[in-house]
């Protein structure tokens, strides 16, 4: 039987306070570009690898949405990694409000950052509590159709846009035909124009996100119950999976983020029905696991589905050429000579 000494030992927690809290006051108000420039000179330590994160999360947590988003354009331009701004998008991600995690995910998706930045943030936003999400999720559907609307005005209102020409004098004979090739070429190209909102049936991702969602609450594994790793990962990634396809289905909905999330409760609700005929042990105990009883499970992994489905339908549809009737030319075209 070892003794132990009863020397007194170092306080990590006492030595990492001091640190932590000389981090926050140092970041608090300076500007983005010293702040950038500090913590690229912590990274090139292994020993400040502790304040490098305490740095981050502190810029994540105390400076504004917008001031995040510039640090991040910063820390991730080449040649540094993509990654190296994780901590600070995972900490304003997980710990403030609803409504600047909406600001946040925005304007990750639209500053010229990598695709990285966006998903760290919607997966570190995905760990929210069940009735934060789906407020964020509305918020993000919201944020989207104006967006949406406001790219619709402008493209309508763009060809009123162009400054009239001044008046000129009566043209020969020449400048009439190349006129009136000018005015039949114009028709052609105007109906190219897109005059319609980029993203279509944006009511189909938000329905189906909301059953996914409903799908992933209903197949979590509340209790292990002394179940095996195996089951209880299954079901547990099973709940997981929904989950994130219902936020990417509101982020993006498009036709293939729909055929994934026609697959996924599909393949929930057919090992649900095989359980129910064939009765296989592996499978009967990760679906004792659920939340709801498995038949009410197996249920929204097929409302889960087809609502998905739906989406692909109308998807495919959307996307078939329309034909459109031969232009008529106007009627300055068709002058008639003297």
């Amino acid at each position: 039987m070892s003794i132990r000494s009863s020397s007194p030992q170092p306080d990590d927690t006492s030595i990492a306070a001091p640190v932590s809290a000389l981090v926050h006051a140092a970041l608090a108000d300076r500007p983005l570009e010293e702040v950038a420039g500090l913590i690229t000179l912590l990274e090139q330590s292994p020993q400040y690898a502790r304040a490098t994160v305490d740095a981050l999360r502190a810029v994540g947590t105390d400076r504004s949405v917008e001031d995040v988003t510039r640090l991040v354009s910063l820390l991730t331009r080449p040649p540094r990694d993509a990654d190296c701004a994780d901590e600070a998008i995972r900490a304003a991600a997980e710990s403030r409000p609803v409504e600047d995690v909406t600001r946040l995910m925005a304007l990750l998706h639209q500053a010229p950052l990598e695709a990285h930045c966006g998903q760290e943030a919607a997966r570190a936003a995905a760990a929210r509590p069940v009735e934060e999400l789906v407020e964020l999720i509305g918020r993000l559907s919201e944020e989207r159709d104006a967006h949406a609307d406001r790219l619709t005005a402008e493209a309508q209102q763009q060809p009123h846009g162009v400054p009239a020409m001044p008046e000129e004098p009566e043209p020969e004979p020449e400048s009439d035909a190349q006129a009136a090739a000018q005015v039949d070429l114009t028709p052609r190209i105007l109906p190219r124009t897109p005059n319609h909102r980029p993203v279509q049936h944006s009511w189909l991702g938000v329905l189906a996100a909301a059953v996914l969602l409903l799908c992933g609450m209903l197949w979590f594994p509340l209790h292990r119950d002394g179940a095996p790793p195996q089951p209880y990962g299954l079901t547990l990634g099973a709940s997981a999976l929904c989950t994130l396809l219902a936020v990417l289905l509101t982020l993006r909905p498009t036709l293939p983020a729909f055929a994934v999330a026609a697959v996924v409760p599909s393949v929930l609700a057919a090992g649900q029905l095989y359980e129910g005929r064939f009765h296989s042990e592996p499978l009967s105990r990760a679906l004792d696991l659920t939340l709801a009883p498995s038949w009410i499970a197996g249920v929204a992994a097929v409302c889960a589905a087809l609502a998905a489905l739906t989406g692909v339908l109308v998807g495919l549809a959307a996307q078939q050429p329309k034909a459109a009737a031969p232009p008529r030319p106007p009627a300055a075209a068709r002058r008639i000579p003297d």
